[in-house]
């Protein structure tokens, strides 16, 4: 979704080639009762002002978030028969609220998102000040009497203390007929403040059969045989995006390498190891660095939550070796590093612990 003064060959932040992006979705996969709290409080006698909508990545917080906004923004009056009669947040096919929302252009839903930096021809690494003070030309214009505005932060993680203070101080003095959604992967990281002017929703993981679903509806081709569905829900932590992106390259192949050989760390397969990381940094196979990235992520996860429940004096160990390897990966990218040494030291390291 282009802004006007950008070109429209600049990439949508975080899109997936090939698939559509939130605002062109019309349908959702799971929550439905998260959707139907969200139907039920536009149509009480008071709606809180602003949302968090938490969940990890690519679970679908986006697509409810624009899906809520389309519903609004095609019934304004919350009171209406057809708000009363809706059974969930769809808007009929033909509305022209569709068309103009999946075309980036309907003027009472703003989304503030990491922009595009000309100069370095990539996305900023972070939501800047700039942009969440666009807030203040887009509720100071003027509107039907009628008409709802919609924020939609996509995502508050990314805000630096500058732009979070900014969001902070118009939560708190709103103006009417306003409605902010933020999205957060980890709403506990946001600040008190913020979260206190806020009502939380939070989106669970997508279970197997929704992940199924939602692979279907997106046309992936090949699908998961029915072996591979349970291993790709787990390792992909029920995000739909997830999954896709495993199913990219080697994804599935890299999480049952990683699993089996963290498995037996203790007796490490060294020809294994050297196999998995040639795989992981094939060349021209971009996706496989991503891949192995979050199945190292949601390894030392699942093992500090397990190690945390079994009282484990050592648990936060995991959290130790995803740090270091988080930053080994940073730096291997930032500054062009041999990825194979940051696979190969990662299994020493868990050997190691």
């Amino acid at each position: 979704m282009a802004r006007r003064n950008e070109p429209l060959d600049i990439p949508e932040v975080d899109a997936l080639p090939g698939y559509p992006l939130p605002n062109e979705q019309t349908r959702l996969v799971g929550h439905k009762a998260t959707e139907r709290e969200l139907l039920d409080a536009y149509r009480s006698q008071r709606i809180h002002h602003a949302w968090i909508l938490g969940g990890a990545k690519g679970i679908g917080k986006a697509t409810l978030a624009f899906r809520f906004a389309k519903f609004i923004v095609a019934n304004p009056d919350r009171f209406g028969s057809e708000v009363s009669a809706a059974a969930d947040l769809s808007v009929p096919g033909d509305h022209p609220v569709l068309r103009q929302v999946a075309a980036g252009g309907h003027p009472n839903i703003l989304h503030l998102r990491r922009p595009w930096d000309e100069k370095s021809k990539r996305f900023k690494t972070d939501l800047p000040v700039d942009e969440v003070r666009r807030t203040v030309s887009f509720f100071g214009t003027t509107a039907s009497a009628k008409a709802w505005r919609i924020c939609i932060v996509d995502a508050a993680d990314d805000m630096n203390a500058s732009s979070a203070n900014a969001l902070l101080k118009i939560l708190e003095e709103p103006p009417e007929r306003c409605l902010f959604l933020v999205l957060s992967h980890a709403p506990g990281r946001l600040l008190p403040t913020i979260r206190s002017r806020c009502r939380r929703l939070g989106l669970d993981a997508l279970s197997p059969s929704e992940i199924s679903e939602g692979l279907q509806l997106l046309g992936v081709d090949p699908l998961p045989t029915a072996n591979d569905l349970d291993e790709l829900a787990a390792t992909a932590d029920g995000s739909l995006r997830a999954a896709i992106s495993l199913l990219s390259g080697d994804g599935l192949a890299i999480a049952k390498g990683v699993r089996r050989l963290a498995d037996n760390a203790a007796q490490l397969d060294l020809s294994a190891v050297h196999a998995l990381a040639d795989l992981v940094t094939a060349r021209g196979q971009s996706d496989n660095w991503l891949n192995f990235q979050h199945v190292l992520e949601r390894l030392c996860h699942e093992r500090m939550s397990r190690d945390v429940k079994a009282g484990v004096r050592s648990a936060y160990r995991h959290v130790e070796l995803w740090e270091n390897a988080s930053r080994a990966i940073r730096d291997a990218d930032a500054l062009n590093l041999d990825r194979k040494q940051v696979v190969l030291d990662f299994f020493f390291a868990l050997r190691a612990a």
